[in-house]
């Protein structure tokens, strides 16, 4: 044993080095994702934090060009039970160990996660320190308690881009399954604020007839109108949404001059640009199988979800309406303000990875896109 994982409240776990040597501090999440570590791992979301993957074979597909949903890995570390240097797929380009040592992302394997992910489902997602560097436990239990907690950061500022861009790229070329239905025609002009966007978003705008303007998180909302679009979308991205302040305030600018289109972190921040709060949840969303209920049918989704912070249904205005319910814990999924053309949902709709029960919602946007051109 080689590495070693240490949580905040003293808790050790050993294990073998499989990533880049030295150390890294996050927050302690896991994720029960049967599939798609490589969007995990790429995915902004996950920035600051430390993903335990609960299944057991990890790195068995190696990695590919397709499947990133941004440029490099964002997690702080990665833990898993079994990391598998054999690998096999026709999509393959190298190993899951070499792309991590390639961008210098610490990863311990041969870790008990089925205790650790039960630990942390009693205890809640805590700090904690991978490290390969051979220091006592003492002192690497000291970094852990002295590194920030998650709540109270604003880390969109990491992982968002820093000037503005054109994406036009749809799903086909990589996962045809995905695009039935897909348009060439691109008849919608969409900005998305990027605070962590990941690629498989702009990939379903674009297969739903949208050019899309990608813009930096801390653009002003009278620049975006500048851009004459027919719709904003408000991506996902890391850290406590009640600390991007400029984000929600930008937010308020925008409502009820264009359609707003919000997912995950764009959720919680349209949940406070309403005038809602949000709360840290103990352990967090993250995985491919979450049950969430569409309150105006009573149908049931299969969502992909990925986030550790809730709006609180009791802290929003009469006018706005829950849409979408987590059966698992009762926590609010989704939300609408029919008069100021603004909706939003607390799951990923787009996957990557995971299921597409959600697709409508990408629909819904269009639509209300639509409705707002006949209205104007």
């Amino acid at each position: 044993m080689d590495a070693v994982l240490v949580l905040e409240d003293g808790r050790v776990f050993p294990g073998r080095s499989f990533g880049a040597a030295g150390e890294r501090i996050g927050e302690v999440v896991f994720h029960t994702g049967m599939t798609g570590y490589q969007e995990i791992l790429t995915d902004p979301s996950y920035c600051g934090q430390l993903v335990t993957m609960t299944a057991p074979h990890i790195g068995n597909t190696g990695v590919n060009d397709f499947d990133p949903e941004s440029f490099k890995p964002q997690v702080a570390g990665f833990i898993v039970r079994a990391y598998s240097e054999d690998y096999s797929s026709w999509r393959a380009r190298g190993s899951l160990a070499q792309l991590l040592r390639d961008h210098q992302i610490v990863a311990i394997s041969d870790v008990d996660t089925r205790a650790l992910t039960r630990h942390l489902r009693t205890a809640g997602a805590m700090r904690g320190i991978i490290a390969t560097t051979g220091e006592s436990v003492a002192t690497l239990l000291a970094k852990a308690r002295q590194a920030p907690p998650m709540a109270g950061r604003d880390l969109t500022r990491v992982v968002a881009c820093a000037a503005a861009y054109g994406w036009t790229e749809g799903s086909a070329p990589f996962s045809p399954t995905y695009a039935a239905g897909v348009t060439s025609d691109l008849k919608y002009h969409v900005v998305a604020y990027d605070f962590g966007l990941k690629r498989t978003i702009l990939r379903r705008l674009v297969d739903h007839g949208c050019r899309v303007t990608v813009v930096p998180g801390a653009t002003p909302a009278s620049e975006t109108l500048a851009l004459q679009p027919d719709g904003v979308f408000y991506s996902n991205g890391p850290g406590d949404p009640a600390a991007t302040v400029y984000a929600f305030e930008t937010l308020r600018g925008l409502l009820g001059r264009v359609p707003v289109f919000g997912i995950c972190l764009g959720h919680q921040l349209l949940g406070l640009a309403l005038g809602g709060r949000t709360y840290k949840l103990p352990f967090g969303h993250h995985g491919a199988n979450h049950p969430v209920r569409y309150v105006p049918t009573g149908r049931v989704e299969i969502t992909s979800q990925n986030h550790g912070f809730a709006v609180d249904a009791a802290s929003l205005p009469a006018e706005v309406e829950i849409t979408h319910i987590n059966l698992n814990d009762q926590t609010v999924e989704g939300l609408r303000h029919p008069g100021l053309r603004c909706f939003s949902v607390q799951y990923h709709p787009e996957a990557g990875p995971g299921p597409h029960d959600a697709t409508y919602l990408f629909h819904e946007f269009t639509a209300l896109m639509d409705a707002s051109r006949l209205a104007s």
